[in-house]
């Protein structure tokens, strides 16, 4: 039977959950490229639905988005070994 997992464990992993899923969306977001159509009338007829990157910067320009996900996700697996390793205090 295992133990439960203290309060303060619990919310450091939804914390590290969090931080690894908002910094895998960016890191992929930064790394998809304007996809190629390879068919021309395929691509003519559906010009309108190309996919076109967004000008949004969710950082400062100073950090690329690939970067920042990156630490997010150097963020997340530092919070899970935070949490995994915090003493389990009773009493």
């Amino acid at each position: 039977m295992s133990r439960p997992v203290p309060r303060r464990a619990a919310v450091l992993y939804a914390m590290s959950a969090t931080c690894a899923a908002i910094g895998v969306l960016l890191w992929a977001r930064s790394q998809a490229g304007t996809p190629t159509l390879h068919s021309t009338s395929y691509g003519d007829f559906l010009a309108a639905d190309a996919y076109t990157p967004s000008a949004w910067r969710v950082w400062s320009p100073a950090v690329p988005e690939d970067h920042l996900g990156l630490y997010l996700i150097a963020a997340a697996l530092v919070l899970a070994v935070v949490a995994r390793l915090l003493p389990d205090r009773r009493g």
